[in-house]
């Protein structure tokens, strides 16, 4: 597998813990709502509520290392998510400062006091799905048969752990150094460098490793942990301010800016996709424009809208990547601030603006209104002067009718379909699937009919590598993938 492919096979298993973040989210928000003034000090059920959510985001760098671990083995096994656990305990506790102390017989280096990220969490997680890929089957002499196969997987994470720790113990501290001073490079730009942020943010979604680059803003790899620090609220304002640091205003940076490209912007380039239409094509376009824009609204799930015009009008993906770094850098300079534990829809915006870390989110909404006129505008021209062939401007929408056609089709029906495009269930070595997109790995990618995958309804290809190909079809394909996983 290439690199490119691997890092997919990352990204696609970081979808795993990031999951359980919208329950965090809405626990807290909640919680946030109804003492919106004590933060729980003035209502045990918010109280409850917030240190319910808390549980989640104070162990994200564990819950990465059991879901990755979890999330890039090779047949979703709970054995590969216990290893997971097995190697974060053992780890975490080899390198802990105290161990670390006794260990070497001097003061450990204060890096190991932050050993407990979701870098680490990563990192285990990665080492122990291979360790289980290759031992998972092994099979062992009768007299140790009992520890045969999945049951051998923990024991030897365990014995490597104590290695990849030894190992850790000298390269951590320079690793550490790396990551923080990345973190405080990228912080020390501010506004301007949450704008470079979120423009490389969209550019990386056509091949689906955005992931990797949000684990470093929005998680503590490098610093920053913007989600956690978000959603914790005052827990966060009262550490900043024993650091000598302010957080509101600057907590919520890398988040804040994506609510107005989401809820507005991408509906207006939906608007001027409609508008620049042909005629005849206008009832066919508006089902499917109105369809992904209320998603990206209410939900902020925007890879459907995004497909639509990515592969047919790239340019007008790039102008989009760029207009949402300038939407980032505008709420970060502003100092307007609203954060999700999902996506930037109108869902996550009601539940943040009670947190005590939202500053004039309302301002979120008018700078909205502005991108909605830009994005409109901006599209329209561009589709028009330059005559991009946008959904329903081709020569013909057959591809379209399909497609709206399929969308009635259950997921059974349609799993067997997509397999049949994709040569047949012997062709198909890898199944997954993230929110909005099948994850496969092929064994030979020449025989796949993409015409065929279009006319289903997908919205893109992507093809990482020789053999492993991404194909967008919206938030049915967590559900296909799974009954694609039955035909084989």
């Amino acid at each position: 597998m290439n690199i490119l492919g691997y890092m997919q096979k990352v990204g696609r298993a970081l979808m795993v813990p990031v999951a359980v973040l919208p329950a965090a989210a809405i626990l807290m928000g909640v919680g946030y709502w109804i003492d919106p003034n004590g933060w729980g000090g003035d209502s045990q059920l918010a109280a409850f509520l917030i240190k319910a959510g808390a549980a989640v985001i104070d162990n994200m760098a564990l819950l990465f290392a059991v879901g990755v671990a979890y999330g890039m083995s090779k047949d979703k096994d709970g054995a590969a998510a216990l290893s997971g656990l097995v190697g974060w305990l053992v780890v975490t506790t080899l390198l802990s400062p105290g161990a670390v102390q006794q260990i070497t017989g001097v003061v450990a280096d204060p890096s190991f006091g932050k050993i407990e990220n979701q870098f680490v969490g990563i990192l285990i997680g990665i080492i122990s799905a291979e360790i289980y890929n290759k031992f998972s089957e092994v099979e062992l002499h009768n007299a140790l048969s009992f520890f045969s196969g999945r049951r051998l997987v923990p024991i030897i994470v365990s014995v490597v752990m104590i290695v990849v720790s030894f190992v850790l113990m000298f390269v951590w501290p320079i690793i550490f150094s790396g990551l923080q001073h990345f973190g405080e490079t990228i912080s020390g730009m501010g506004d301007i460098g949450a704008g470079i942020y979120a423009f490389f943010n969209r550019l990386l979604i056509p091949v689906g490793l955005h992931h990797a680059l949000n684990s470093v803003f929005w998680f503590d790899v490098a610093g920053i942990n913007d989600i956690p620090n978000f959603l914790a609220g005052q827990e966060t304002i009262t550490k900043f301010a024993a650091e000598g640091k302010n957080a509101i205003g600057t907590v919520g940076m890398y988040q804040a800016g994506f609510f107005p490209i989401m809820m507005f912007g991408l509906p207006g380039a939906a608007l001027a996709i409609y508008t620049a239409a042909r005629k005849e094509n206008k009832q066919k376009v508006v089902s499917i424009m109105l369809a992904a824009a209320l998603a990206s609204f209410f939900t902020g799930v925007t890879e459907p809208l995004e497909f639509s015009f990515m592969f047919a009008a790239p340019l007008l993906y790039v102008v989009h990547a760029f207009l949402t770094g300038v939407s980032v850098f505008i709420a970060a300079n502003m100092e307007w601030m609203a954060g999700f534990g999902f996506s930037a829809g109108l869902v996550d915006m009601v539940l943040s603006s009670q947190n005590p870390l939202a500053k004039q989110w309302y301002m979120l909404l008018v700078q909205g209104v502005v991108f909605f006129a830009v994005y409109y505008f901006v599209f329209l021209t561009l589709i028009k002067t330059l005559n991009l062939k946008t959904l329903g401007r081709e020569d013909q929408l057959l591809e379209t009718e399909k497609a709206t056609t399929s969308n009635e089709k259950d997921s059974g029906a349609l799993a067997k379909s997509y397999t049949e495009a994709l040569g047949g269930v012997d062709n198909l070595e890898v199944i997954d699937a993230c929110i909005t997109r099948l994850r496969l790995t092929l064994k030979d990618r020449g025989i796949v009919k993409e015409s065929d995958l279009k006319a289903l309804g997908a919205m893109g290809v992507v093809q990482l590598g020789d053999n492993n190909l991404q194909v967008i079809i919206g938030p049915q394909a967590e559900s296909i993938a799974n009954r694609m996983k039955l035909l084989k």
